[in-house]
């Protein structure tokens, strides 16, 4: 999922559009969601996705939409109310980005506000995508795990001063999220570091690979032509000097380059900017916390949160700091 902060003429236009969608800000648990009386997702909001797979637009509803995001972006085994966290996130980011192109799309899939990849926008597949990834048995066990989140939370997303926030996620922080001036360059008020301490069920909490010193060296090089470096000292001539707020790498000294830690993991296909390094005889081992840029809700901090009694609404407002809750002014029941 990528995508961060665009122009003031941007801006303008979500003050203008987003008074038609929201009704009012709420901080309590929203009511009416009585789920046996509902068979079937409902949805007012009809959006265009462009489906980077078949290179063309759809219309979705935006309950449906949200269900195949979900179901792509988080594990299905989450607790209930982590999923519903995911839910309400996912479904901020579409009319984030709604409030910020309006009807003529994103430039980069003219026509659609989102698209279906998470290197761009938020991940989504088809339930036909979902059945052969998964199987019979997942979508029997688990879509209907997903469609309860999103059903339970419809209408529901996130604001800020009454405009729908950007919703940054990640996989795992490693146990502090970041500030988002850290990593996108831009202080955004309710994209503060937090402590994420429920986060050691993930699989990447701490991950690790290796390199030889001369692909290390080479996948430098290949980037920075005047790369220098005595390989015979490398373990002098690499200096992390500045960390963030929360552990990723700003700075670090390799040779005669100085990096930052978001451009040594795009180079090494590492899981976070936060890591250390460590010289044995001929390889450079990389040690990571956390997977993904860090900003905003901790997927896995979610369910640990989840798991310790945490409802949606504690999770989000502990992620995302000094949000609303607000209602969709057409999913506010009569």
């Amino acid at each position: 999922m990528r995508g961060f902060f665009f122009g003031i003429i941007f801006l303008i236009l979500a003050i203008l559009l987003m008074p038609m969608f929201i009704i009012k800000s709420c901080d309590i648990p929203i009511p009416g969601r009585d789920m046996s009386s509902r068979q079937t997702i409902e949805s007012d909001l009809i959006i265009n996705v462009f489906n980077h797979n078949t290179k063309k637009n759809m219309q979705l509803g935006l309950e449906d939409y949200i269900v195949g995001v979900v179901a792509a972006e988080a594990p299905a085994a989450f607790e209930m109310e982590a999923l519903k966290a995911q839910a309400i996130a996912a479904r901020t980011y579409a009319l984030w980005r709604r409030s910020v192109y309006g009807d003529m799309g994103c430039p980069e899939h003219p026509g659609a506000i989102v698209c279906t990849s998470h290197l761009h926008c938020q991940e989504w597949l088809s339930t036909e995508e979902l059945k052969e990834r998964h199987g019979k048995k997942w979508m029997k066990q688990y879509l209907p795990r997903i469609e309860e989140a999103v059903i339970s939370t419809r209408g529901i997303i996130m604001t800020y001063e009454m405009q729908p926030i950007e919703p940054l996620y990640h996989s795992a922080s490693g146990g502090l999220t970041e500030n988002s001036e850290d990593v996108f360059a831009r202080t955004v008020p309710y994209l503060r570091s937090v402590s994420s301490p429920y986060e050691e069920d993930s699989p990447v909490f701490v991950d690790s690979c290796e390199v030889t010193v001369k692909e290390f060296v080479a996948k430098i090089k290949g980037k920075y032509k005047d790369f220098k470096i005595n390989t015979k000292k490398i373990a002098s001539e690499i200096d992390i000097s500045e960390r963030s707020t929360g552990g990723n790498i700003k700075k670090i000294k390799i040779g005669n380059k100085e990096l930052t830690g978001g451009e040594v993991r795009e180079l090494f296909g590492l899981r976070s900017a936060d890591f250390s390094i460590e010289v044995k005889d001929k390889d450079i081992c990389f040690t990571t916390r956390g997977y993904g840029h860090g900003v905003g809700m901790s997927q896995w901090g979610a369910n640990g949160m989840a798991k310790q009694g945490s409802t949606f609404i504690e999770i989000l407002k502990h992620y995302y700091q000094g949000v609303s809750l607000s209602v969709l002014k057409s999913h506010i029941a009569e």
